[in-house]
């Protein structure tokens, strides 16, 4: 084996190289600047995965929501409060769907004659 090795020797100090800006990144007077090739302001979608619920009506305004993805900010107000009106459309017809019978007491009990 050898004891050479590619570092610096012990106790020595090593100056880091300069970073040279790469000449494509200058921009000269009277040029127009290079355009970015992504606009951070631009409608993006978010990415975020929608799990299905088992409601139809929920499940409906939740895939409602990926509209959003696709607009301006300003026009998410519009889909928001669309989805928000579903969704408490989707709770009121949970109100309104009858439910199981009320228990009633077993006939001919009467609490009235208690000692």
């Amino acid at each position: 084996m050898s004891d050479s090795h590619a570092g610096p020797a012990e106790g020595e100090t090593v100056e880091p190289e300069p970073q040279v800006p790469d000449e494509s990144s200058y921009e000269l007077p009277g040029e127009p600047a290079a355009e970015p090739s992504y606009d951070p302001a631009a409608p993006a979608p978010l990415g975020v995965e929608r799990t299905p619920t088992g409601n139809a009506d929920v499940d409906a305004c939740l895939a409602r929501l990926g509209d959003a993805d696709h607009l301006a900010t300003d026009g998410h107000i519009e889909v928001y409060e669309d989805v928000h009106g579903g969704l408490r459309d989707a709770l009121t017809a949970l109100d309104a769907r009858p439910g199981p019978p009320a228990p009633t007491g077993a006939p001919g009990l009467s609490y009235d004659n208690r000692s």
